[in-house]
C-alpha cells in the first residue's frame, strides 16, 4: 500500500510578502533644485564672439534664453521668444545695436525694448512688445546671467580667484553633461570614486592610508578638508609632488553651483580646479571648468600632459553621470543610500534646498560653520 501523502497545501502569501516581490514603486525623488536668485555662466566670451552676428540660444533652469553681443560690445540676455508671433529670437541676427527677429524683423535692444517694427508708421515701442530681460555681465572671460528676469541682482557673480592670480597658469574647458547640478557637483567633489572610475589617472583602489576628513558647512558653502593625505599616485599627483609627500586637499561647494578642488604642497605646488555648473534643464548641466596651477615645472611642460589627463577624467565622469540619469529615469526617481564617505553630497543638497526656499541671505557667511563633523577614511 502506497503511504505517500499529498503535500500540504501552500499558504497564500501575505499582502506584505507580495509587495516585496512586486516591481519597485517609483519614488519620484529628484535632487534637482531651482535656485533663481543668483548668477550662472551661460557661455564664454570667446564662444559669443565666434558667433559674429548670430545670437546664442541656450537654456537656464529650462527657460529658453537668447544671448547676444551688439556692435557696441554690450551683452544682452532675453527670453528667447519674439512677442510678435513667438518665433525664437535666436533664429534672428544681431543688427548694429539690436537683435532682429528673423520672421518679421522686429528689433530689440539689450533691455528687451522693441526699437524697430519694419513698415510700421507709428512708434515701435510698446509694453506688449517688450521681451523679458535677464541681468547679464561679462566677468573673467565668461558671460553670466541672473536667473530671475526683470530684477536687480541681490548678489555678485563668483570670482575665479586663481585664474586672476598671475602666479598661476590657467586653462578653460566647457561641455555639457547629463545630471542635476547636485549630481554633477557631488561627482566633482567625491573622493572614493576616483580610485575606481579614474584608476591609473588619479588614484588606485585598495589604498591603506587612513586619513581624517573634516566637513564644514556655512549657509552659502560647504567644505571637506582631507588631513594626512599622501600624494595621489596617478599622473596628476606626480605633477603636484614629484618627490612625494603629504598634500593639503580641500573640496568646496559654493552656492549656487560652483565646485572647487584644491591641492597644494608647500608654497610652490598647487593645482586648483573650479567648475561653474549651469542647470540647462533639471537633468542636463553645462560645466565650465578652469584648471589653474603653479608648479616647479614650466607650464609648457605641464599643460600638454595635464590637459589631456583632465579631459580623460571629465569624459569618464560624463559617461557615468549619463548612466546614472538613465538608471534613475528607468526606476522612476532617486533612491540613494549614503555613508559618511559621501562627505559633501548631503551638505550640497541641504544648501540647494535652503537656497531654493530663499533661506541663505546675501553676502559671504564669514562666521563660524553652522555644522562641522569629522570621520576617518582609507585612501
Amino acid at each position: 500500500m502506497d503511504d505517500a501523502r499529498d503535500p500540504a497545501p501552500r499558504s497564500e502569501p501575505s499582502a506584505e510578502a507580495a509587495r516585496r516581490h512586486l516591481p519597485l514603486a517609483p519614488t519620484g525623488n529628484s535632487s534637482a533644485a531651482r535656485v533663481l536668485d543668483d548668477w550662472y555662466v551661460v557661455c564664454t566670451l570667446r564662444e559669443l564672439q565666434a558667433l559674429g552676428e548670430r545670437p546664442l540660444a541656450t537654456q537656464l533652469h529650462g527657460t529658453p534664453i537668447v544671448v547676444f553681443r551688439n556692435r557696441a560690445g554690450e551683452v544682452g540676455a532675453l527670453l528667447d521668444r519674439c512677442p510678435h508671433r513667438n518665433v525664437p529670437l535666436s533664429d534672428g541676427s544681431v543688427d548694429g545695436a539690436l537683435l532682429r527677429c528673423g520672421y518679421h524683423g522686429w528689433a530689440f535692444d539689450t533691455e528687451g525694448e522693441c526699437r524697430e517694427v519694419p513698415s510700421l508708421c507709428g512708434q515701435a515701442e510698446g509694453k506688449a512688445r517688450t521681451v523679458q530681460r535677464f541681468a547679464c555681465r561679462e566677468q573673467d572671460g565668461l558671460v553670466w546671467v541672473y536667473a530671475t528676469p526683470e530684477v536687480e541682482p541681490v548678489r555678485e557673480p563668483y570670482v575665479f580667484r586663481w585664474m586672476r592670480d598671475s602666479a598661476f597658469h590657467s586653462g578653460m574647458e566647457s561641455f555639457e553633461v547629463e545630471g542635476t547640478v547636485h549630481a554633477v557637483a557631488e561627482n566633482a567633489l567625491d573622493v572614493p570614486h576616483t580610485a575606481f572610475l579614474h584608476k591609473g589617472l588619479f588614484r588606485k583602489a585598495g589604498g591603506g592610508n587612513e586619513i581624517e576628513v573634516v566637513v564644514r558647512r556655512w549657509r552659502d558653502r560647504a567644505e571637506a578638508e582631507y588631513i594626512g593625505e599622501p600624494r595621489p599616485p596617478g599622473l596628476a599627483g606626480r605633477f603636484l609632488a614629484p618627490g612625494g609627500g603629504v598634500v593639503q586637499h580641500f573640496d568646496r561647494f559654493v552656492l549656487p553651483s560652483i565646485t572647487e578642488v584644491e591641492y597644494r604642497l608647500g608654497e610652490r605646488s598647487q593645482i586648483c580646479t573650479v567648475s561653474a555648473l549651469t542647470p540647462l534643464t533639471a537633468t542636463r548641466t553645462r560645466l565650465t571648468a578652469v584648471i589653474s596651477f603653479r608648479l616647479p615645472l614650466p607650464s609648457a611642460v605641464v599643460s600638454p600632459v595635464l590637459g589631456p589627463v583632465a579631459r580623460a577624467i571629465f569624459k569618464q565622469d560624463a559617461e557615468v553621470l549619463k548612466r546614472q540619469v538613465e538608471s534613475i529615469e528607468r526606476f522612476g526617481g532617486e533612491a540613494f543610500a549614503s555613508t559618511e564617505l559621501d562627505a559633501l553630497g548631503p551638505q550640497i543638497l541641504r544648501l540647494l534646498r535652503q537656497a531654493e526656499r530663499g533661506e541663505r541671505g546675501v553676502g559671504r557667511d564669514e562666521g563660524e560653520p553652522a555644522h562641522e563633523h569629522r570621520f576617518k577614511m582609507r585612501i
